[in-house]
């Protein structure tokens, strides 16, 4: 767990995602890393762009707050009766610069589509959305359509999402100490925002997705009335 790492992981996980230089100070002293260390990454964060700080307290900056909203979505993802249809979008821009088709592609991931070939991306239209961003419309043509062959098997590595969260399952339950609990809080989160939320009826049987949640959220406030009376201590 790097200064940078344990920063950012406290922050996503805050809400709102603010807390004072101490607190962040006291956090990384549960892997071992020094406070000017921590003080240090949080100098070149704020001069990245990736945190704001007013009066000692750092915040997350637009961008990551846009990612903690995709990570608390990943914990109660708003779904809704899927059709059949699946949403397609196929890039027809021309002489895309590198950096648009980064940015396209690290868009995509985040809308949970996943990349048949290369240029055409897709998954079922089972999620809630609001207009599709502004760099997606620019580069593809969105198409809405039934395959005719199931193609999640293509798409995704269902078997292995599955073993992963079994696993982290059973993290949740061994878990000891602030620190591996914090390891293992990060680890949940990471997971979860890798889930491409299908429909159930694309799923294996025992999806365990729902109860690595309910799980994930049971100890989520075990761990949070702890982790802020540490952070209390000589306040």
């Amino acid at each position: 767990m790097s200064a940078r790492s344990a920063v950012l992981s406290a922050l996503l996980g805050s809400h709102p995602p603010r807390l004072p230089a101490r607190h962040l100070v006291r956090i990384g002293a549960l892997f071992g890393i020094a406070e000017g260390t921590v003080r240090v990454a949080l100098s070149r964060m704020v001069a990245a762009g990736d945190l704001l700080q007013t009066n000692g307290r750092y915040t997350l900056s637009e961008r990551l707050v846009e990612r903690q909203a995709r990570q608390d979505e990943s914990r109660d993802p708003h779904t809704r009766p899927w059709d059949g249809t699946w949403e397609v979008a196929v890039v027809t821009a021309e002489r895309r610069a590198p950096a648009d088709r980064a940015a396209l592609r690290h868009t995509m991931t985040a809308l949970r589509l996943a990349e048949l070939r290369e240029g055409t991306w897709m998954r079922p239209a089972n999620l809630v959305r609001a207009a599709w961003p502004e760099i997606v419309t620019a580069q593809c043509t969105l198409i809405d359509g039934r395959p005719h062959d199931d193609p999640t098997p293509l798409l995704w590595d269902l078997d292995g999402w599955a073993a992963e969260a079994r696993r982290l399952e059973s993290a949740l339950d061994r878990a000891e100490g602030l620190a591996e609990g914090f390891l293992v809080s990060a680890a949940v989160l990471r997971h979860l925002l890798a889930d491409p939320l299908l429909p159930g009826e694309l799923l294996p049987a025992r999806w365990p997705g729902g109860e690595l949640r309910a799980r994930y959220d049971d100890f989520d406030r075990r761990y949070r009335e702890v982790l802020q009376q540490h952070l209390d201590l000589n306040d």
